[in-house]
C-alpha cells in the first residue's frame, strides 16, 4: 500500500475519458471509488467553422493557430479530411505558428510532425497560454491572424483578451460537451453529496461542475447539493475549475501541486481525512451553538470564493508515497502497452518524458537519440520546436556526451557546471542549472541515446530515481531500435523499388529508341538534374508514357 491513503473514505469522481484509471488509483490509495461519468463528446451540428479554418489555412490567412487539446487536434483533423487532402492541410498546419495549452495537444501536434513555437506553463489555464504567447511573439502579436481551437465550449475571457492584442481572431469549434445520456448515475451522485453519503469529491474539469449543477437544478437540489459540499472535501484540478465552483459558491479546499490526474488523487489521499474531519468538527461546533441559542461562530451557506485557493507545495516530501506507491507500477504498464502497441516514437518518447517528470521534480528533461556518431535531440519537457530534432551532441561532448560514451550513469547534486565534464550548448536556456541526472539509453548492450534530467536548484537523487530512470533507458532503448530498423527496412525498399523502377524504364528507352543501356540511364540522368526531381520519378514518369502508348493501341485494335 501506498504511504497516503484515504483509509477507506468515500470518493467520487466525474471523470469520464480516464474513468478506469481514476477508480484503479483511488482504490490503490484505499478509497472506495464511485466514478460516474458528467460529460461526453458530442459533434457539433454543423462543421462550417472548422472548415472555414481549413480553407483560409491552405490559402495563406492564418498566422498562428493555438490548439487548447489533443483530442480537438485530432478531432479537426477528421473533420478536414471530409473535404481537403490530408497533406495539403498538414502542409498548411507546418508553415504557420502553432502553439499548445499543455502537452497533450503538444504531443498530438509533434505526431503530426507540426512544430510547437510556445506552449503554456503549469496549471496551463487560459492566462498561462495568453503569458505564454506574449512572451514568444511580444508586439508582433498585435499584426497577426489568429485561430483557436475551442475544447468544447468558448472561452470568452481569453478570447477577449486575444483580440485586444491581435490583428484577428477566430473561433474553431471541434466538439461539444453534452450530458451523459443516462442521467440517473449523476441524479444519485447529487443526492449522495446532499445527504452526506460522499467524503471527497474529485473535479478534474470545468464542465464537471457545471453539468453537475445543471443537473441538481433540473432535480430542484441545487442548494441541497450547495450545502452537501460544505460538508465534503472539494479538491479542484486547477484555477479555471476552482473559478467556475466560485460561480455556485464553493471554494475548493485544495487544489493538488500539479494539475494531474495522478497528483490529484495522491495528495487528496494525504490530506483529504484531516480535511474531513475538521469540517465535521466545525459543523458539530455549529450545531451545538445553534441549539443552545448563540450566534454561530462559521457561515452554514456557500463559501465566499477566494481568489487565492489553498495549493499543495510542489515539494511536498509525502509525495514519496506517490513514487513508492503501485501507480509508478501502472504507469510503466501504460508506458511498455504503448510500446507493445508500435506507436510512432515521437508519441512513445512524449509520454516518457511526461512519466518522468510526473515522478522526479525537474525543470527540464531531454531525450536524445544516436544517430550517426551524433546524439540528436527528440524529445524535450520545454516547447524547443527550433531545438527538437535539429540540436546535436557528439559522443563524448558534455555530460550528456560523456554519459553515451561510458555508457554509466551520471548524477551531480549540486554546482553541475563546475563538472569538468560540462559544456555549454548555444539555445538552451536550461544550460543554467545546479543539478544534473544523465543516464544511458541502451539496447543490447549497445548506446541508443540519453535521458538528461536538470533541476535550477540543488536536488539530491535517490538511488530508487536513479534506477527507475535507468529502467526506462532500456524499455525506451528497445523502442528507438525498432523504429531504427523500421525505418532501414523502409528506405533499403525504396531504393530496391527505385533499382526496379530505373530498370524497368530503361528498357523502355532501349526498345524505343534503339539505346544502349548506359546511354539510356545517362539520359535519365539528365532529366533528373535538369528538372530537379529524383531518378525514381522520371523512371515512373516513362513508365507512365509507356502505358498510355499501350492503352491507346489497345483503344484502336478494339475500335477496328
Amino acid at each position: 500500500m501506498a504511504h497516503a491513503s484515504f483509509d477507506g473514505l468515500r470518493v467520487l469522481s466525474l471523470e469520464s475519458r480516464r474513468a478506469v484509471e481514476v477508480a484503479k488509483l483511488i482504490r490503490t490509495y484505499g478509497g472506495e471509488p464511485f466514478v460516474v461519468p458528467a460529460m461526453r463528446e458530442i459533434a457539433l451540428e454543423s462543421n462550417h467553422q472548422a472548415l472555414s479554418f481549413a480553407e483560409d489555412l491552405i490559402h495563406g490567412k492564418v498566422d498562428l493557430a493555438i490548439f487548447f487539446t489533443g483530442v480537438g487536434v485530432r478531432a479537426l483533423l477528421q473533420i478536414v479530411q471530409t473535404r481537403y487532402d490530408r497533406e495539403e492541410f498538414l502542409a498548411a498546419l507546418r508553415s504557420v505558428k502553432a502553439a499548445a495549452r499543455g502537452p497533450k495537444p503538444a504531443a498530438a501536434l509533434r505526431e503530426l510532425r507540426v512544430p510547437v513555437v510556445a506552449t503554456a506553463a503549469e496549471p496551463a489555464t487560459w492566462r498561462e497560454m495568453l503569458a505564454a504567447l506574449e512572451a514568444e511573439f511580444g508586439d508582433t502579436l498585435r499584426t497577426m491572424r489568429v485561430a483557436v481551437q475551442e475544447y468544447g465550449a468558448s472561452n470568452p475571457e481569453f478570447l477577449a483578451e486575444l483580440t485586444n492584442r491581435c490583428a484577428e481572431v477566430t473561433k474553431v469549434p471541434v466538439y461539444q460537451w453534452g450530458l451523459p445520456e443516462d442521467l440517473r448515475p449523476l441524479r444519485e451522485c447529487v443526492l449522495g453529496i446532499a445527504n452526506g453519503s460522499v467524503d471527497v469529491i474529485l473535479f478534474m474539469t470545468a464542465v464537471q461542475v457545471i453539468h453537475l449543477f445543471q443537473v441538481a437544478e433540473e432535480m430542484g437540489f441545487r442548494q441541497e447539493l450547495s450545502a452537501g459540499l460544505l460538508s465534503t472535501v472539494v479538491v479542484s484540478i486547477g484555477p479555471t475549475t476552482s473559478e467556475e465552483l466560485a460561480h455556485y459558491g464553493i471554494t475548493p479546499d485544495f487544489e493538488p501541486s500539479r494539475p494531474k490526474m495522478a497528483f490529484i488523487v495522491n495528495e487528496a489521499a494525504q490530506y483529504a481525512g484531516k480535511i474531513l474531519e475538521q469540517k465535521k468538527n466545525r459543523i458539530a461546533d455549529i450545531t451545538v451553538q445553534t441549539a443552545s441559542g448563540s450566534t454561530p461562530a462559521v457561515e452554514t451557506g456557500p463559501k465566499k470564493h477566494s481568489s487565492e485557493v489553498v495549493r499543495v507545495a510542489p515539494s511536498t516530501p509525502t509525495m514519496a508515497g506517490f513514487r513508492d506507491g503501485l501507480t509508478s507500477i501502472d504507469f510503466l504498464h501504460q508506458i511498455s502497452s504503448r510500446i507493445a502497441a508500435a506507436d510512432p516514437v515521437h508519441v512513445v518518447l512524449a509520454s516518457i518524458v511526461e512519466f518522468i517528470t510526473t515522478v522526479i521534480p525537474c525543470d527540464s528533461c531531454f531525450i536524445y537519440v544516436l544517430e550517426q556518431n551524433k546524439l540528436v535531440l527528440r524529445a524535450s519537457k520545454n516547447p524547443h520546436s527550433d531545438l527538437v530534432d535539429h540540436l546535436g551532441v557528439q559522443i563524448g561532448q558534455g555530460i550528456t556526451g560523456w554519459v553515451a560514451e561510458h555508457r554509466e550513469p551520471v548524477a551531480i547534486a549540486s554546482n553541475a557546471s563546475n563538472d569538468p565534464r560540462f559544456m555549454i550548448f548555444r539555445g538552451l536556456p536550461e544550460d543554467s542549472f545546479e543539478a544534473i541526472l544523465c543516464t544511458p539509453i541502451l539496447c543490447a548492450s549497445r548506446v541508443v541515446g540519453v535521458i538528461t534530467l536538470q533541476h535550477r536548484l540543488t536536488y539530491h537523487h535517490t538511488e530508487s530515481e536513479v534506477r527507475l530512470l535507468s529502467m526506462l533507458g532500456f524499455l525506451v532503448g528497445a523502442e528507438i531500435e525498432r523504429a531504427r530498423l523500421e525505418t532501414e527496412n523502409v528506405q533499403l525498399a525504396g531504393r530496391l523499388e527505385t533499382r526496379e523502377a530505373v530498370d524497368r524504364a530503361k528498357g523502355v528507352l532501349q526498345r524505343d529508341l534503339g539505346m544502349s543501356e548506359d546511354d539510356a540511364y545517362r539520359t535519365m540522368q539528365r532529366e533528373s538534374r535538369q528538372r530537379r526531381i529524383s531518378m525514381r520519378e522520371v523512371a515512373e514518369a516513362i513508365m507512365l508514357g509507356d502505358d498510355l502508348k499501350k492503352a491507346q493501341r489497345q483503344d484502336s485494335k478494339a475500335a477496328r
